[in-house]
């Protein structure tokens, strides 16, 4: 027996030598450059649109084979077969060499990640042998794997493939953006909310469609507070969860996780260059949290999308500045280009199930920006993912917007190779009237066909102002045609960036307008429903409006004070977040022991997301229930101690 053991080590020993030998013949559009020299690497490939499928298995893989996008800590993706059928064989690093690592399988049961122990060199070659077929041991380092190949080849069908690993540029010294004040007219304060600032919502349209429910959106970058904001449609706070540390809130909407309805939104820092470095947040209807997706692959993930699928997965963006030698397109030899990615990712693993990358599929030719001086090329700027159907199991194909290509995407699912562009310079699709976008975000796909876009056409300006379009495709004659174009009436709104279009179920169209922190809701035929507004000081990415409900887990805030008579209770109360309070019961009294102790004082309606009120008597403490449009108590707070001075007049009413 140790005959044959030593027997098949120096096989997988042979396997893997040869594996490397291999990739040392291996040149690519990737290698080349060094710090010394002052030139970056190559990354611009010679070759695009690579599949991701691998040849007679029904397996896609991440990084796709020949792609030069790898992060140097991937993983190593197959999509298609159960871990059980999964056997690495090897993985290896022209400079490297031999990765030890664990198989981890999706909580799907459709595939698994070869997460390796330590990560690959920049700017080299890896190859990966693998076995799929026959077995059901889960193999966790190479020489196993090899071993296992060694004996029982014949159990499956051998495959391999090749990629090479990006040279990342650092994004620690990129500052993020300036985040100045707020006038004290943008914003409101709370003296049961201390310290938060939170943005107001004009309403300039009163709303004609009730149904459509409440407006969902952000504030940031730029001037205020940041954090999710949800008002209603009359501009009233229902919830603000304002982030501190530098931290901004994009994308809030409202998303099926678990057979829930759930928040959904991005947190974390936009920096100068563009683009975010975060995470993605889930809460439930009381604002508990219910998940958290990272970046994979040794990315952080971006703001732009966050979209939850059937079964548990997401699909999130991310950009990886890389260090490039931009010469060949008029830019620095020494320079750097920003690579975006689509993940998609298990939300219970944190694995990334599969990837795609601009770099490895378009060509920078097709980008209506040039090369800058000192900073990394964002010459493709991915804004939004949408997954056409599909089930848990098998996504269908994919829908993405490219700001600086002007393009609108169709990926194959699974293979990731481009079926058609709509838009930009080379478009599959004749352009009708009116269907020209620039600096367009935002592409969804609805379920007759149609695409909409929100068209920014600004940064600088090639429309005289934004729309929101919807455009018909005849994939017979390839032809796009404008069905709807929704523009703002009065005055016409032209946004720098940002922005949004969401149809409701009715036909009626959520339009935000990014840069100008416009929400507007338009019928069919063009009149507008509702209009609001944040400061135009400040910026919001996307506005959404969903019928909402929510019932936050921490009790009400109450603060009480005396007046500057010392003889009556000013109290305050809110509870953050809560949608069904028609009404308050304030109790108060003179001994403390909690609420119990405390008695019924006054009832007052909702004055606002802060109500208000004044007892005529001194009390040493107070407390305050929640009550419902039938009288039902939804939540009670704890008794606060009653406070010696008050010098400002309720906030509230009652």
């Amino acid at each position: 027996m140790k005959r044959n053991g030593l027997i098949v080590a120096l096989v997988a020993f042979v396997a893997l030598v040869a594996a490397a030998v291999v990739l040392a013949g291996c040149g690519g559009s990737g290698s080349g450059g060094s710090a010394q020299s002052g030139v970056s690497p190559a990354c611009l490939p010679s070759t695009l649109d690579h599949s991701a499928k691998l040849a007679g298995v029904p397996v896609d893989v991440s990084p796709a084979p020949e792609a030069d996008t790898a992060n140097p800590a991937t993983q190593i993706s197959f999509l298609g077969a159960a871990a059980t059928r999964i056997h690495v064989v090897s993985v290896v690093g022209e400079q490297s060499g031999s990765h030890a690592g664990r198989l981890e399988a999706y909580s799907q049961g459709d595939g698994a990640s070869f997460v390796p122990d330590t990560p690959f060199d920049p700017g080299e070659r890896v190859l990966v042998h693998a076995v799929i077929g026959a077995g059901s041991s889960a193999l966790t380092s190479t020489a196993a794997s090899a071993a296992t190949t060694a004996t029982g080849a014949a159990a499956g069908r051998q495959v391999s493939f090749g990629f090479r690993v990006d040279t990342p540029y650092p994004t620690a010294s990129v500052p993020a953006y300036k985040n100045p004040p707020a006038s004290p007219a943008d914003y409101e304060s709370f003296d049961t909310l201390p310290g938060v600032k939170a943005p107001i919502l004009s309403v300039t349209t009163p709303d004609r469609d009730p149904a459509a429910g409440d407006v969902f959106t952000t504030n940031g970058p730029g001037p205020g507070a940041y954090g999710p904001l949800i008002f209603t449609p009359q501009g009233k706070l229902v919830w603000f969860e304002q982030l501190s540390g530098g931290l901004t809130a994009e994308d809030l909407n409202v998303q099926s996780y678990e057979g829930r309805r759930d928040l959904t939104f991005w947190q974390g820092k936009v920096l100068s260059l563009g683009f975010g470095q975060g995470e993605d947040v889930v809460l439930d209807s009381s604002y508990r949290h219910v998940a958290t997706v990272k970046g994979g692959n040794g990315l952080k993930a971006d703001l732009h999308e966050f979209q939850i699928e059937p079964g548990g997965v997401a699909y999130v963006t991310a950009y990886n500045p890389i260090r490039c030698d931009l010469s060949s397109a008029e830019g620095a030899a020494g320079g750097a280009i920003v690579d975006a990615a689509v993940q998609e990712i298990d939300m219970k693993t944190g694995l990334v199930r599969w990837e795609w990358h601009s770099l490895d599929h378009v060509a920078v030719a097709e980008s209506e920006t040039s090369p800058p001086k000192g900073t990394p090329w964002d010459w493709f700027h991915l804004n939004s993912i949408d997954v056409e159907g599909g089930d848990s199991n098998q996504s269908g194909n994919i829908l993405i917007s490219a700001r600086s290509t002007w393009t609108t995407y169709q990926l194959e699912g699974g293979s990731g190779k481009i079926l058609w562009r709509l838009g930009g310079l080379k478009s599959s699709f004749k352009m009708g009237p009116g269907t020209k976008t620039a600096w367009q975000h935002d592409g969804r796909v609805l379920p007759d066909g149609e695409i909409t876009l929100f068209d920014d056409g600004s940064n600088p300006p090639v429309h005289a102002q934004s729309r929101a379009l919807r455009i018909r495709l005849n994939q017979r004659t390839h032809t796009a045609t404008l069905t709807k174009a929704y523009t703002h009436p009065n005055p016409p709104l032209l946004s720098a960036s940002q922005g949004n279009m969401q149809t409701l179920a009715d036909g009626n169209a959520v339009v935000e307008y990014g840069g100008v922190p416009q929400i507007s809701e338009y019928a069919a035929d063009g009149s507008l429903l509702f209009d609001a507004h944040l400061s135009y000081e400040e910026i919001s990415y996307r506005g959404f409006r969903f019928p909402w409900s929510g019932r936050p887990s921490t009790p009400p805030v109450v603060v009480a004070n005396l007046d500057n008579t010392g003889e009556e209770t000013i109290v305050h109360m809110s509870w953050n977040g809560a949608t069904e309070v028609a009404s308050w019961r304030v109790l108060a009294g003179e001994r403390g022991g909690g609420v119990r102790s405390l008695t019924p004082q006054t009832t007052i309606a909702v004055g606002g997301f802060e109500s208000a009120t004044i007892l005529p008597k001194k009390y040493a403490y107070a407390a305050v229930q929640a009550l419902d449009s039938a009288g039902h108590v939804l939540g009670t707070s704890p008794a606060a101690r009653v406070g010696s001075y008050y010098s400002a007049l309720p906030s509230g009413g009652g």
